[in-house]
This record gives structure tokens, C-alpha cells and sequence, in this order.
């Protein structure tokens, strides 16, 4: 199978539990990628932004990797997040992480840098050429500070062979369309907004990359499958009744939210690393009498 139809549905970007004295909680990671997989997402993405990547040291990322690879045992393909500002340090980060068992690559855009559109193409050029795996593109300009154009996305999908899709989070609903009308046959277009993934999906996205489905995997997933089978009334349905989980999760912080949801479900402890915080009392409290509302 090919790799774009192994990346149809829904992966999820993983989050990070912490302990209490701020290590990583490899037996709560272990809780979580089960919980993930016995309720039928179809992939992982490892070390996203929701993972807490910038907050996480390199030897720290690779034990993640290393972990999850053996937990997984190939019963689902991992996305391994790799991006950066720097493309000389993305490219040696490339060719030293452990990514024999990884199906792709999700690559953010630079952030900060704020570069042109040029050197936006010359990076991913570069990140391409370097890279033993496939690439999906990040396009995340609320998080980045540059979007990158529906223009340049196609240029890279037209001319950069080893590039094959892209999670497009800019929430600019032209801008998806502009992608899907134009993009070639092979090229993946993934949503990277949960609280749109719907209007995305009927526009034509094959799937989500989530972080409401940390929380929500199954509920999640059969939105994303409905979609996917043209069943929008079903697709719809649910979609209504996470509409306040997704407003609560983004409310305040990514990855907060949704580790305040995990944390009342007994997921995980409630636990960030510095500079993120967890939610506020009264957004936590909000959370936990929705959740108690379901019964």
C-alpha cells in the first residue's frame, strides 16, 4: 500500500506525559499509544509540537522514538516530527534520529525567521534531498509566524518527488481549496484543525492529524471515517458533540487542553513543562463538568 493511503483517517499528534518531577512518564506514554490503537486511529505522529517538542532535549526525543517503536510494533505507522529553523541542524537531525521504523516525516515550516516564500521552497529543497523517508509539509502559521502559500505549497508538490503531502493548519478555508483544486493526483492534503476537519474533509482532505482524537480516538476517528464514506449526516452528528471539547482544549494552551481531558480521564497526570502551564482552574473545572455531563 502505498504511503498516502496508509495516511487516509486519522493519525494523532501524541502528547508528552510528564511525572510529577518533571521526567518523561514512559508507562503513561505506553497507556496512551494503547488507548490510541485499541480504539483504531490510523497512525501516530511522534514529537509534534503537541508532543512538546521544543521543551524536549534531543536524547529525550530519541528515547520517545526508540519506546514507541518497540510498543508499536508495526501495528500502526509513526510520523516522526522533524522541523526546525535552523535547516542545517533539521538536515543533521535527519541523518542521526533513529527513523528506520517511521513511515514519514511531518517538517514545519521555519518558524520565527519569518522567511520568504523562496526560501521557504529552498528549505524544504534541501530538507527533501536530505531526507531517508518521506515528507509531509507543517503549514502552521499561527505558530510559525510565516504561512506558507497555497502557490508555494504547489510548487513544492509539483517539483520536489519525495514531498507527498501536507498537513495544512492555516485555517484559511481559500487557501485549503486553492490546494486541493490544483495539487497533483498523489498528494496528500491532511487537516490540521480539528474544529474544521469537517468543511475540510467534504472539500476534499483525506484526514486529520488531531489532538482532539488524544482524547476522543474512537469518537474522533468514526467522524473522520464518516467523512471519508460521504456519510456527513453521521459525520456531522459527532462533530456537533465535540464542538465544546475542541473550544475548551484550544482555549487557553496546546497541549493544556487536551491533557486536562486525558487527566480526568485518567490518562495521564496533569503535568506541562515550562514555559506552558496547566489550565486554569476555571477552564479545568469547565472540562471536567462536560465530561461528567456524558455520563
Amino acid at each position: 500500500m502505498k504511503i498516502q493511503e496508509q495516511l487516509r483517517g486519522t493519525g494523532v499528534a501524541v502528547i508528552t506525559p510528564f511525572t510529577n518531577d518533571n521526567k518523561i512518564d514512559f508507562p503513561a506514554l505506553g497507556k496512551v499509544i494503547e488507548h490510541l490503537i485499541v480504539n483504531k486511529v490510523e497512525y501516530l505522529v511522534l514529537l509534534g509540537t503537541t508532543g512538546e517538542t521544543p521543551v524536549l532535549s534531543n536524547p529525550e526525543k530519541i528515547a520517545i522514538l526508540n519506546y514507541s517503536y518497540d510498543l508499536v510494533n508495526n501495528r500502526v505507522p509513526i510520523l516522526v516530527g522533524i522541523g526546525g529553523n535552523d535547516t542545517a541542524d533539521l538536515i543533521h537531525d535527519l541523518t542521526h534520529f533513529p527513523l528506520e521504523k517511521a513511515a514519514a516525516i511531518l517538517s514545519a515550516s521555519p518558524y520565527y525567521n519569518k522567511p520568504s516564500q523562496e526560501g521557504i521552497f529552498q528549505h524544504y529543497k534541501m530538507v527533501a534531498a536530505a531526507s531517508p523517508l518521506p515528507i509531509i509539509l507543517y503549514n502552521v502559521p499561527g505558530r510559525t509566524g510565516r504561512n506558507m502559500s497555497a502557490a508555494t505549497t504547489l510548487r513544492i508538490a509539483n517539483e520536489i518527488t519525495n514531498i507527498i503531502g501536507i498537513k495544512e493548519a492555516s485555517g484559511d478555508m481559500q487557501q485549503c481549496m486553492q490546494i486541493l483544486k490544483d495539487r497533483p493526483n498523489d498528494f496528500l492534503v491532511l487537516s490540521g484543525d480539528d474544529a474544521l476537519a469537517l468543511p475540510q474533509m467534504a472539500c476534499g482532505m483525506e484526514g486529520v492529524i488531531s489532538v482532539a482524537a488524544n482524547a476522543f480516538p474512537l469518537e474522533f476517528g468514526d467522524m473522520v471515517r464518516a467523512c471519508l464514506n460521504n456519510d456527513y449526516a453521521k459525520a456531522r452528528s459527532i462533530n456537533n458533540h465535540l464542538m465544546t471539547p475542541y473550544d475548551l482544549m484550544f482555549v487557553e494552551n496546546n497541549p493544556a487542553g487536551v491533557k486536562a481531558f486525558m487527566a480526568i480521564q485518567g490518562l495521564i497526570s496533569n503535568q506541562l513543562r515550562m514555559p506552558n502551564i496547566p489550565l486554569s482552574e476555571g477552564v479545568f473545572n469547565q472540562i471536567n463538568h462536560w465530561i461528567k455531563q456524558q455520563g
